[in-house]
């Protein structure tokens, strides 16, 4: 453990951060799994529905930095094409 009263914070800092971004990171994960069921089942209105939920979520992690922008552009485009295809 540190010693130092600045290095303290720090790793109190430091663990407040890893768990909301790992809640962050959870989000995501069930978020696409939503999507990739309602692709599944072939239900267009909930894919689509869901689509924006998981483009807004992917957006806002990648915005504070838990993902890189372009892992959240990669996923948001491979969900859509997924969605498109639903015929």
């Amino acid at each position: 453990m540190a010693n130092h009263k600045s290095a303290i914070k720090r790793h109190k800092q430091s663990v407040k951060r890893a768990a909301r971004n790992r809640a962050v990171k959870t989000r995501i994960k069930n978020v696409i799994k939503s999507v990739r069921a309602a692709v599944t089942e072939k239900d267009k209105e909930q894919a689509q529905a869901t689509l924006t939920e998981a483009m807004s979520v992917l957006d806002k992690a990648s915005s504070k930095g838990v993902i890189h922008w372009k892992n959240a552009a990669r996923k948001i485009s491979r969900l859509s094409k997924a969605v498109d295809g639903i015929e």
